[in-house]
Parts: structure tokens; sequence; C-alpha cells
């Protein structure tokens, strides 16, 4: 590795737009820090009315409400995992797993919830299969086991980590390399802090990883000091020639920060340009005509002697230009929630989304609809991916699906227990159709709780279509 920090031409394209859609989604504080970049000075404009005009500036954060629904409203019902196989301990290991997938107590659910905001916000977003490193060479699987070998985790990446990669004709990667940095204190009553950087190569059979400590946390305030090789090795997946590096991706269209970002960026600075003509105008400019010099003062406390012919009276807007503004201000809020699919959200009653009939409101939430589907689709696709290749590295011998995360029309239960009565009432000579109706419902119901549970009750429903004995 001659340069460890080679940036690939796509991320170095990317990062500041990565920046900037982190900001426009995480609001308050952090938007108001970062004002300098989003706030448009005017043509001329002192330095010192930007800085007030800085230190006033506020932000309504869309995009980030918008994102959170979309993710809250996916994972609603928490996705089922399917795991048929007769081999008990491995299906132990996946039902703990769905309660903790990354050694930290994260269940599979919010672990994947936490990379769609991603997705939605960046693009994209990365998840790496790892293993605990052997601290000797494991001779057997029971071994393996005892040591936790084959404990496999999850850890997440968002898109700004990936800084240099290679891929080949079909698409998949051939090496990729990760970039971490992360605040460390050697104790609790130290006051130093350092920064540590971390790389992580992977291609489709070994691994390195570099670390690096510089003595403060801003690179002004320290000395970087040269990557040092710390581990190295064949990394879980390398029996599939794979690397072990999976990416969530959703196409353009459904990149909502893309879509809604600039929209967003043009609402903050005339929201903030409205409320600061606002704000200026409750401080009427006194106004004399007069032919003579004048030097009095001018206050609440004190008077002013004018002439027979002269003149006072008070600077004052007329208001059209408010009224202008306030009105394109409501029309880059309702164009918000379209470009994200939710015109029945757009706004109060004086929207033009609550002028919709009722049927009208109903084709848009099917549309909307749709697009969760289409999340939902990308999600699953990407868990059954993961797990698959963690049950392939194990040797697990089990079938692995993903179903669920396509329940957000708020209907009652008792409504998918009527449509599947239904279903049944066909009289379809299937055992396999029948069993997989009964556990959809039954995980559908408990979809709360833990995955033990699920998986002894759907061992127990297919006990139950077993032939007497």
């Amino acid at each position: 590795m001659t340069n460890i920090n080679t940036e690939h031409p796509d991320y170095a394209a990317r990062k500041h737009m990565w920046r900037k859609y982190r900001d426009l989604y995480a609001g308050g504080e952090q938007m108001k820090q970062n004002a300098t970049e989003y706030l448009t000075r005017r043509q001329k404009e002192p330095l010192d009315v930007y800085s007030e005009r800085l230190g006033r500036v506020f932000y309504e954060n869309y995009t980030g409400s918008i994102v959170d629904w979309y993710a809250a409203t996916l994972f609603r019902r928490e996705p089922q995992l399917l795991v048929e196989g007769t081999h008990e301990p491995s299906r132990k290991f996946f039902s703990e797993f769905a309660e903790n997938c990354d050694l930290k107590g994260t269940a599979l659910s919010d672990f994947f919830r936490s990379q769609l905001i991603d997705t939605l916000v960046a693009g994209r977003s990365y998840i790496l299969v790892d293993f605990p490193l052997a601290p000797k060479h494991a001779g057997s699987r029971a071994e393996e086991d005892a040591l936790g070998l084959s404990r496999a985790y999850l850890v997440e990446f968002p898109a700004e980590s990936l800084i240099n990669w290679s891929q080949d004709g079909h698409g998949n990667y051939e090496w990729v390399l990760l970039r971490s940095t992360y605040l460390r204190k050697p104790d609790v009553a130290s006051d130093d802090v350092s920064r540590e950087t971390v790389w992580r190569y992977y291609d489709r059979e070994q691994f390195r990883i570099w670390k690096s400590i510089s003595d403060g946390d801003m690179p002004a305030q320290g000395q970087d000091h040269d990557p040092v090789l710390v581990a190295e090795g064949r990394h879980a997946l390398a029996s599939q020639h794979r690397v072990p590096l999976f990416e969530l991706k959703v196409s353009d269209g459904l990149w909502l920060m893309n879509k809604a970002g600039n929209l967003q960026l043009e609402h903050f600075n005339k929201s903030n340009a409205l409320a600061w003509a606002l704000n200026v105008g409750l401080f009427a400019m006194p106004v004399v005509y007069s032919e003579r010099d004048w030097n009095q003062i001018v206050g609440e406390s004190y008077y002013i002697q004018l002439g027979p012919n002269d003149r006072f009276g008070w600077t004052e807007p007329d208001g059209k230009v408010y009224q202008i503004a306030a009105e394109n201000l409501t029309r880059l809020q309702e164009e918000i929630y379209r470009v994200c699919y939710m015109m029945t959200q757009s706004g109060g009653s004086g929207s033009a989304a609550s002028a919709q009939s009722g049927l009208s409101k109903l084709r848009d939430f099917a549309i909307t609809q749709e697009v969760l589907r289409a999340y939902g689709d990308a999600v699953k696709d990407c868990m059954k991916r993961v797990l698959r290749c963690i049950e392939t590295a194990r040797e697990d011998q089990l079938q692995i699906d993903v179903a669920g995360l396509d329940d957000f029309d708020l209907r009652d239960f008792s409504t998918d227990l009527e449509e599947a009565g239904q279903l049944l009432k066909l009289g379809i000579e299937s055992p396999t159709l029948q069993k997989q109706v009964y556990k959809r419902l039954a995980f559908k119901y408990l979809c709360d709780v833990r995955q033990e549970v699920k998986d002894q009750i759907a061992r127990e429903i297919d006990r139950s279509f077993e032939p007497a004995a």
C-alpha cells in the first residue's frame, strides 16, 4: 500500500455532498454550527449584519422527518427471519444473532433500520461481516464454537467510510479499503484526547488492518503517526472467494435526500431571509423631512423639536414581498413532500394537499406504499445476502429466508386473518402452503417476541403436519 489514503475518484467527488446531506438530515445545532456553508451571504452585505443573521439562523427540517417516517413505517413490524433445518445448535445461533447481531446488543431489525436511514441520506450504506480473530488454530467445529470463533457479527459503515475500491465486470468487489476515525481518552482522569484512524483492507481472501494515533483530536492539534499494521490473514468468507462487504443501495429515484436536499436548502435560505426582514421591520426607522441640519437624538426617553415646515415619520414596508415570500415557502414545503412521494402529509389545512378529495389522497398514499415496498425489497435482499453468506461460512446446512416489511397500510390484524382464511378455503392440497400461512400469521401477530420463541413456534407448526407414527 504505497499511499493508504488514496481516494477513489467517485469518493472524492461525493464526500462534500455527503457532508451536506448529513447536516441537512441532522438539523438542529449541527446545522447551526455549519450555517456559514449554507446561509448565502447577500452581495456586499456587511460582515456584522451577516454575523447577526448567522446568530439568529434556524432550520425547519422536513427531510429529516421524512426519512425517519419511512424508516419507522417500514419497520413498524419486524422482518420475519425464516430458518429451515434440523441442526439445533445452528438454529440457536441465528436466534441469538437476530437479538444481538453486532456484539453490542443491537437486534437485527434495529441494525437494518439504521442502515436504511443511512441509505436514504447518503444513497448507500455498507455492512461488514466479520468473525472474531483466532488466538490459536481450532482443530474442529466444536472447538471453534467453544472459542467463540464461529460467532459472526456485523459492523456498520456509512458511505463516507469506503474510500477506495475496485470492481470486476459484474460489479462485484475485488477489494475495498475502509477508513474510520475515533476519538479516545486513555483513562477517565486524563484530559488528553487522541484521534485514532483505522484502515481496513479486504480482498476476496485476505484482510489487513492498520492503525494510526494522532496526539490531538484535530490534525492541527497534534502529530499524525505513520500507520502501523496490526492484523492480517484470511477472512471468514475466503472460502466463498468474495469480499465480506455488503452494500445496501437504492436507485437515484428513491434516494430521498438527493431529491429533496436542494429544495430544503432553498427553503432554509428563504425562510431565514423572511424571518430577518420581519425582525428588522419590527424596529421601524425614523425619517425626518427638513431642510435644516439634523442633530437631535431620537429615542423612547427623548423628544424632538420640529420647525413649522418640518415633517417626521417612520419607514414601514407595505408587505407585498413578504406575502410572496410566505407563499413561496409553502410551495417549497409542498414540493419537498411531493418529490419524496408524501403529498398526503405535505402540510396543514391551508395546503394544496388538504383540498384533495378522499380518492386522490388514497391514490397518493398508494404511491407512498409502493415506494415503501421498494425499500422493503431492498432491505430484505440485503439481509438475505448477509445471512446466507454467514450460513455458508459456518456450514450450518440451513435454509434461510426473510419475509415481512410489506405491512404498512395500518390495517387491522383481523383483515389478515380473513384473507388467510379465504386462501385456505380454496382447498389447495398443499401442506407447505398451509404451514407457511400459519407461520406468517403467527410471526406477524407475535412480531415483538424473541427469535428463539418464533423458531420454537415454527418447529411446532412443522411437527403438526407430520404424519402420525
